[in-house]
């Protein structure tokens, strides 16, 4: 966990933390992670504003870190993250990217999307692009992606499902691999702006979207967040950008170095703005 500073140590200007996704098992942790550092500040994105406010209220709690609080918007929606971005006031030092969503049946967003593509892949390219430029002014500014082992079969013929059978464990991998590509490509066009991108893997725990999935989990949510929480907070002088992580271990990411569909990727996220 990070290393937490005496209250005497708190700079004048807190590092902002966004993090979304963060009434749900995982993201909370995260969050209340880097809440324990007085140094940040933590906003929590969610959709629900009483689970938001529960969570904020627990945080504050846990850690005695009052500059906690929450926005709503929903990930899945273009326009209510370009809302989000257009209310921010200030500095944004850290992104983490963590909201998912894997329904058993395919559904489609109000912008006619299907939606585990539009939560867990667009949410993430439109996160980034939105909050680029605060990001790009604030000081050695950090984006942390959700991403997972459990990924693989991007098809970047069909990556709505229109073609293919809907499968939410198939759609999961996809949008898993496809994530840690964008962390790619991000880092690369962010080189030389002060910015760093990274992807990992948090860790197995029950939640709603492992449910979902019908899988389990062994991990705390504590455990699960250790990792974003420390590519979050970590020492600025460590500058590792596009790499992948488990366990605070930097691992061989082979959907990264396929820059040719990786480039191939962002292109089509970038088109659907």
């Amino acid at each position: 966990m990070p290393h937490k500073t005496r209250k005497d140590e708190v700079p004048e200007q807190r590092r902002v933390a966004l993090v979304t996704g963060a009434t749900g098992a995982i993201g909370r942790a995260i969050a209340a992670g880097i809440a324990s550092d007085p140094g940040f500040e933590v906003v929590l994105v969610g959709r629900d504003s009483r689970k938001a406010a529960a969570a904020v209220a627990e945080i504050q709690r846990r850690t005695g870190n009052e500059h906690v609080r929450f926005e709503l918007a929903d990930l899945a929606c273009g326009t209510s993250i370009k809302a989000l971005e257009g209310r921010w006031s200030g500095p944004l030092h850290v992104l983490v990217n963590n909201a998912a969503v894997a329904p058993r049946r395919r559904h489609q967003t109000p912008e006619g999307i299907e939606l585990q593509f539009a939560t867990n892949v667009l949410g993430y390219f439109r996160m980034i692009e939105g909050f680029r430029d605060r990001l790009t002014r604030s000081a050695q500014a950090r984006v942390v992606n959700g991403a997972s082992y459990w990924a693989g079969g991007l098809d970047l013929t069909d990556l709505e499902f229109r073609r293919r059978r809907y499968d939410n464990d198939t759609a999961y991998r996809q949008s898993k691999q496809a994530d840690r590509m964008l962390t790619v490509a991000f880092a690369a066009t962010l080189k030389g702006a002060d910015v760093t991108v990274n992807a990992c893997h948090p860790g197995d725990v029950i939640s709603t979207l492992s449910c979902e999935l019908g899988f389990g989990g062994s991990d705390t949510a504590e455990q699960a967040a250790d990792t974003p929480v420390w590519l979050a907070t970590r020492s600025i002088e460590e500058t590792a950008t596009g790499k992948y992580f488990e366990h605070r271990q930097e691992a061989r990411c082979r959907f990264g170095e396929d820059r040719e569909a990786v480039d191939a990727l962002f292109g089509i996220c970038s088109d659907y703005d």
